[in-house]
């Protein structure tokens, strides 16, 4: 019985092992993917200045305003309208991107 138990227990063990091994490559495989083009942390129209500037009077939800303003800008290959409200009509892209709801999603 008892050998029944060390074997039990050398497979347990060795498939906590393989588990936890699985789990640091596929952690390892998220941070590099966070680094392609299709991440929004990767900055390459500018838009972090742009939409900086476009939600530069945004008293409450500033980040917000700045996470899907830099959404918008990266969809719309970089083009934000000018100023900090109104000037959509400068980005028909931006303008025209609508949440589930139907609402502007750009701010």
């Amino acid at each position: 019985m008892t050998m029944k138990k060390a074997v039990y227990a050398s497979l347990l063990l060795l498939a906590l092992l393989l588990a936890i091994s699985c789990q640091e490559a596929t952690s390892a495989a998220t941070n590099d993917n966070e680094m392609d083009g299709a991440s929004p942390t990767l900055d390459t129209f500018g838009c972090g200045k742009k939409c900086s500037t476009r939600c530069k009077n945004v008293k409450a939800r500033r980040e917000r305003c700045k996470k899907y303003c830099n959404l918008c800008c990266n969809k719309c290959d970089g083009c934000v309208p000018s100023g900090q409200y109104g000037n959509k009509d400068e980005c028909p892209c931006y303008r025209d991107m609508k949440s589930k709801a139907g609402k502007p999603k750009c701010p």
